[in-house]
């Protein structure tokens, strides 16, 4: 485990109770380094630039600016950071909209530790990761929606997307070639009109699609 690089995050949030709890536990963990915390995106963002975390766990509901607005000044000036937003609310529209806004990830604020730490993981790995409460309720949602002209493939392939696998990981959940499964990316984005992967991914949160974690 020592082996393994050091993840810098910082967290935003403005419940003081939260943060000291969320840093006390991730404090226990070798391979994550908690570089900062914060109240207010703009507090946030001073730290972001002094540090340059990996990942950001920002809280949606702030006072001042809102976490899905922050979203975009992150982007703008910290560029390789990855942020995954924390939330208590299970609606689509706001796990939709932090997406579109440029989140990598998405988990509610009753998660496990284990989840958290996956979450971290995942996104700082550049893949994406939504929590289970989020993923049941795209899926409610998702089922009530018209039909879209996906074939069943490629809906498997789209989920395997929004959960952040390679093609060569595609490949080999499927049964196919990293060649075949970079095909299939590239006909999902020319069939839809999408130009860009976090394109797809807001497809796929629109319609219910996400991976299945078991």
């Amino acid at each position: 485990m020592s082996d393994r690089r050091v993840i810098k995050v910082l967290l935003i949030d403005n419940h003081p109770l939260v943060l000291d709890g969320l840093k006390a536990v991730l404090d226990t963990f070798d391979h994550i380094e908690v570089v900062g915390t914060a109240g207010l995106a703009h507090a946030g963002l001073e730290i972001g630039r002094q540090t340059r975390p990996q990942v950001v766990l920002m809280d949606i509901n702030m006072p001042k600016l809102s976490g899905i607005d922050a979203i975009e000044l992150f982007r703008r000036e910290l560029a390789d950071t990855r942020i995954v937003m924390l939330s208590m609310h299970e609606s689509r529209e706001y796990i939709s909209s932090s997406v579109m806004h440029g989140a990598s990830g998405y988990i509610l604020k009753d998660v496990s530790t284990d989840e958290i730490v996956a979450a971290i993981e995942a996104v700082a790995g550049g893949g994406t990761y939504f929590s289970s409460g989020v993923s049941d309720v795209l899926m409610e949602r998702g089922a009530q929606d018209q039909a879209d002209p996906l074939t069943p493939r490629e809906r498997d392939i789209l989920g395997l997307i929004v959960a952040g696998q390679s093609n060569r990981e595609i490949a080999e959940a499927l049964g196919i070639t990293s060649a075949t499964a970079e095909t299939h990316r590239k006909n999902l984005k020319k069939k839809l009109g999408i130009a860009t992967t976090a394109g797809l991914i807001h497809y796929a949160l629109g319609h219910g699609i996400v991976a299945k974690t078991g």
